[in-house]
């Protein structure tokens, strides 16, 4: 993408591909006349085209094969012939060393700096060939940290606060301009934060050190344990970056920090609480690289994935996603804008707050400050003339009546609810106040969900199918077996890698909008869905059990199959990270 080709070679390479509009491009070159990038880094930025897309147009101007980086894992001995400073400055990545030919093969964002490819040469010595392939800039970013990492610097530079030694070799080109060790530690830990593809950072004040933990797919790792009289910097540290009150110790706060990772801008909320030994500190990392995903990426198995697109699309009605806090319910409601998202139709949201920026839709936080709730925001967005409209959650009587309005009104509202299940969302919203015969018209789908760990493809074992499990595996004959869990360099040794749905959910046909209307109770709704092949989320776990995605102790973390198991399942381990 640097200046040895035409600028508009690129970008008539992406229309001609229907990647990119004439407009698309003709924006991107304005912006490029002021900032001076990449033509490619701006089309991405501004979410006109992606990484891979710009890798493969380049690939066929320029010549050069191109490689996908998703799920590298480095080698060691193929990383220790390029030295990490050169490895960043020139973003190349050791892939391949073919000894046999004396051939090493490396990733580059652009295969034509020439500067980059004779020092690596002229480093190697010449009796190795040096083959460049392309790869995109975000994929090259991250695997240099999976094969350079940051524990280093972290260990340094605890090191000097304990020692008073200052380790300037160890201190990351991105951190350097600090002097202070506070200054680095945090940006450091929200560094790794990212990379480690946590969702959350934990500082845990106890009386005698400061614990700190992530959580990574949905299950809490600690990460080390610091000494009690760095709690005080470390929350000021954290308040200063974030605007908030230093002085103030004795309510909680809210903020948001923006740092640099990887090349891209990454938000962090932070919430700060008192506690008995100081204030706890909770960041949770809104990485826009990370979503939203394509419903084809949740997880769901290709039946209900077909039934979840047939009730998005209808033109009019009320969708609902239900589960407790952290089952994934906002990234499923983001997957189905995604989907639902074209030039086509006006789309505006109103969320608390919003996480992720999507192109082409209207997104709103509620502001309890300008005394905009949802229901207030709600009654304005509908003169807005939006054809779909996401609602964050329905908490009370009023946002549930004001989106029972916009759904009989002939808009499309999607939103969530707290329930345990995807039919308890029925007497849920009669206890808000809906009333039956008007909600049996305005519903046109329900979703309950949770999340669990995917079984690591590279370590996961084959072991006898728990006796537990056998009255449902009957309806399977023949299958005695089921994978559990064992652990890898590639899973980071927890034995798991991602996260999937588990899902139950249900389209409403005329006996359901029936029973709605009687106000019918959850077990008539449960029996008459069941006759339309409904499958419960306990039904679900134990699919996803049989068909290796996960096993029995995680399934067992989120979901109760009381119902689902012989005897006493409770005595079955559930296995953690560490344990």
């Amino acid at each position: 993408m640097n200046g040895a080709l035409p600028k508009l070679r690129l970008g008539d390479s992406l229309i001609n591909q229907g990647v990119a509009t004439s407009d698309q491009i003709e924006l991107a070159l304005q912006e490029q006349k002021k900032c001076g990038d990449r033509l490619g880094g701006i089309l991405v930025r501004f979410g006109f085209a992606s990484e891979n897309d710009i890798r493969d147009v380049l690939s066929q101007i320029i010549g050069r094969q191109t490689v996908s980086l998703d799920g590298f894992i480095a080698d060691s001995e193929v990383v220790a012939l390029v030295p990490e400073g050169i490895a960043r400055k020139h973003r190349i990545v050791p892939l391949t060393h073919e000894r046999e030919i004396s051939r090493l093969t490396v990733a580059m964002a652009d295969t034509r700096e020439i500067v980059a490819l004779d020092q690596l040469r002229l480093l190697l010595g010449r009796g190795i060939q040096v083959q460049p392939v392309l790869a995109s800039t975000a994929e090259i970013d991250q695997a240099l940290d999976r094969c350079y990492g940051f524990a280093l610097s972290l260990d340094a530079i605890l090191d000097e606060l304990e020692s008073g030694v200052i380790a300037y070799d160890h201190v990351h080109a991105a951190n350097s301009h600090y002097s202070h060790p506070f200054v680095r530690l945090v940006n450091a830990l929200l560094v790794d934060t990212v990379r480690r593809s946590a969702s959350d950072l934990h500082i845990e004040p106890e009386e005698w050190f400061v614990r700190i933990r992530y959580r990574i797919d949905g299950v809490m790792h600690q990460i080390r344990n610091l000494h009690r009289k760095h709690q005080a910097a470390l929350v000021v540290r954290f308040k200063v970056m974030a605007g908030l009150d230093i002085a103030e110790t004795r309510i909680p706060q809210d903020g948001r920090i923006t740092l640099p990772v990887s090349g891209r801008a990454v938000d962090f909320r932070i919430s700060t609480f008192p506690t008995l030994h100081g204030e706890n500190i909770v960041l949770r990392v809104l990485d826009q690289r990370q979503g939203p995903v394509a419903l084809e990426q949740l997880g769901l198995q290709a039946d209900e994935l077909t039934l979840l697109k047939s009730m998005v699309v209808k033109p009019a009605g009320l969708m609902l996603v239900t589960g407790p806090t952290g089952s994934g319910k906002s990234t499923t409601l983001y997957a189905i804008l995604n989907y639902l998202n074209h030039e086509s139709v006006h789309i505006m949201t109103l969320e608390d707050p919003v996480e992720y920026h999507l192109p082409r839709i209207r997104q709103t936080s509620i502001s309890p400050a300008a005394r905009m709730d949802f229901a207030v925001g709600l009654r304005a967005l509908m003169r807005q003339d939006p054809d779909i409209i996401l609602l964050g959650e329905i908490r009370d009587e009023e946002t549930a009546r004001m989106a029972m309005r916009a759904s009989l009104t002939g808009h499309k509202v999607l939103s969530t609810l707290h329930t345990s299940s995807a039919l308890g969302a029925i007497p849920r919203l009669f206890d808000l106040g809906l009333p039956p015969d008007l909600l049996s018209d305005l519903i046109i789908g329900v979703m309950g969900q949770r999340l669990v760990r995917k079984l690591c493809a590279n370590c996961r074992k084959v072991c006898d199918l728990s006796h537990q499990l056998l009255p449902e595996v009957s309806r399977r004959q023949g299958q005695h077996w089921q994978y559990r869990a064992a652990g890898c360099p590639a899973c980071n040794n927890t034995g798991y890698q991602g996260r999937l749905v588990i899902a139950e959910m249900t389209d409403f046909d005329e006996g359901m909008d029936e029973i709605i209307a009687r106000r019918g109770t959850h077990h008539e709704l449960q029996r008459h869905a069941a006759t339309r092949g409904f499958r419960t989320m306990a039904q679900a776990g134990v699919d996803r059990i049989l068909d290796g995605s996960t096993s029995l102790e995680e399934v067992l973390r989120v979901i109760d199959l009381s119902g689902m198991v012989k005897g006493d399942y409770r005595n079955v381990s559930v296995s953690l990270p560490g344990h």
